[in-house]
């Protein structure tokens, strides 16, 4: 049964980017003889054009919008939709009105719009998030929500928002998930579930649903999010209750309901595609000891097929986050599927793992990620200049609790986001540039700049200066080794 949650809300909008800092800005242009700002690119496929505060859209209905999101939304008419079988009537579960379902026009999200309407008896919104998975995956969705019987599709444009208030600042965080793991998906699921609350205020709806496993991290981040964000919402997760068990019964569910089978060849692997990383799951991953086979890599080329010469490339950091690849400025999303590009043909940012998942069993992944490594270098590099020990060391310490957040689905938590405001404020001077070398799979740093750099050469050359006295290192030692040479002479009593 679909589950009603009840609590309190306790969020607040994530640290975002902010182009607009002037001074800041002014200050990384001054170091890497910037001239002008480049306008800001757009990514993906344009579903629909923006007029002001509205949309136009060849599409039959349109959703109100804004300035700062997208939203295209194919309405169907009355006379388009069966709206018997049960809808308003009662399911063979419980009633609900309307249903909000994550939608990818695959064949277990295509199957779960008859099971809802048939168990729930519920008019059922597809709901699709751009956040960078590719036009492929996106085409045909019109049609394909239709033929299963949905009652309306909305698809928003979130790859700006993705990147500038999930994925910037985890960045900034250095936030890595048990030594590798670069937080794709777990950072894409949150931006998800934000934006289906929306929709469902937006539509009326009393649930949202999605096609999680009960076996994977993914349900549980998608419902920490609902509970957070509408608590009064809600939860539908079929995995948990149909007696489908496997893609031969949902094939065959999906003929006795009159459902076109949206694919005809299953790829061998589970994977899952946003603008920040490409995940490969099953198949003969699922065995250790395998070598993931050459051919299923996507993003990035293999680093021994990469070009023989090197290539340099130049990061700009504003406040810890980045702004600008080889001197020329660009929005977030723009920015990161720029560094993808320069970093796929290099074989950058491979990383095959076995990770412990949320649930409690280890699986097995392998991550592209070429942009992201890039960007997690730079930034890096560039606070081994602008951050003292002690802070690093704090940062560092801390990284590690809030990649453990994030993956396990807080992202809406106030831990998480008060550690990102503690975060934001030790980077305020983490502005620069980093200059790093591309060869063959490997990342190198070649140099690195910056106006608030803590760095003296003055002080760290051999030569004596008037800063820094040799000689003053003696009585230091002697107060430092104290407690090593008591401990000595106890064992030497004894």
């Amino acid at each position: 049964m679909a589950q009603l949650m009840g609590g309190s809300l306790f969020s607040s909008a994530p640290v975002g980017f902010h182009p607009s800092k002037t001074e800041a800005v002014a200050s990384y242009c001054r170091i890497s003889s910037l001239t002008k700002l480049h306008s800001f690119q757009e990514l993906g496929a344009k579903t629909c054009e923006i007029h002001g505060n509205g949309l136009s859209s060849n599409s039959a209905g349109v959703l109100r919008s804004n300035k700062k999101r997208v939203i295209q939304a194919i309405l169907q008419s009355e006379r388009e939709i069966e709206t018997t079988n049960g809808i308003g009537t009662g399911g063979l579960r419980g009633q609900l009105n309307k249903v909000v379902l994550a939608y990818s026009g695959g064949l277990d999200t295509s199957v779960i719009v008859p099971w809802l309407r048939e168990n729930y008896g519920c008019e059922v919104v597809c709901f699709t998030a751009d956040v960078g998975q590719g036009m492929k995956e996106l085409e045909g969705l019109e049609n394909k929500a239709r033929a299963s019987g949905a009652c309306q599709l909305v698809v928003k444009d979130l790859k700006e928002e993705f990147v500038s208030d999930f994925i910037f600042p985890c960045l900034r965080a250095g936030a890595i998930y048990e030594r590798k793991y670069l937080l794709g998906t777990s950072m894409a699921r949150p931006v998800i579930a934000k934006a289906m609350v929306d929709v469902a205020k937006e539509v009326g709806a009393d649930a949202v649903s999605h096609g999680c496993t009960g076996k994977g991290n993914d349900q549980v981040r998608f419902e920490l999010a609902f509970f957070a964000l509408n608590p009064n919402l809600n939860v539908v997760a079929p995995w948990r209750e149909w007696d489908i068990t496997g893609r031969e019964d949902a094939i065959e569910y999906a003929k006795k309901h009159n459902i076109p089978v949206p694919v005809t060849k299953k790829s061998i692997y589970s994977r899952d595609r946003n603008l920040w990383h490409l995940s490969h799951e099953g198949d003969v991953l699922e065995d250790p000891a395998n070598e993931p086979k050459k051919d299923m890599y996507m993003m990035s080329a293999d680093p021994e097929d990469a070009p023989n010469k090197p290539e340099y490339v130049e990061i700009g950091i504003v406040g810890g986050l980045p702004v600008s690849v080889n001197g020329e400025v660009l929005s977030p999303a723009s920015l990161l599927a720029k560094v993808n590009e320069i970093g796929g043909k290099h074989g950058i940012g491979r990383i095959d793992m076995v990770e412990n998942r949320l649930v409690g069993m280890k699986s097995r992944g392998v991550y592209e990620t070429p942009g992201g490594t890039i960007l997690f270098a730079a930034a890096r590099e560039l606070e081994s200049l602008t951050l003292d020990r002690e802070t690093i060391q704090v940062k560092d310490s801390l990284a590690l609790k809030y990649a453990e957040l994030v993956y396990a689905g807080r992202w809406f938590d106030p831990l998480r986001e008060s550690m990102d405001a503690f975060m934001e404020k030790i980077t305020e001077t983490t502005t620069g540039s980093v200059t790093l070398k591309l060869y063959k799979g490997s990342v190198h740093v070649a140099s690195r700049r910056s106006l608030y750099s803590l760095y003296r050469e003055d002080i760290s050359s051999f030569e004596n200066g008037q800063i820094y006295n040799q000689a003053d290192a003696a009585g230091f030692i002697r107060l430092y080794g104290l407690p090593t040479r008591v401990r000595a002479m106890l064992h030497k009593e004894f």
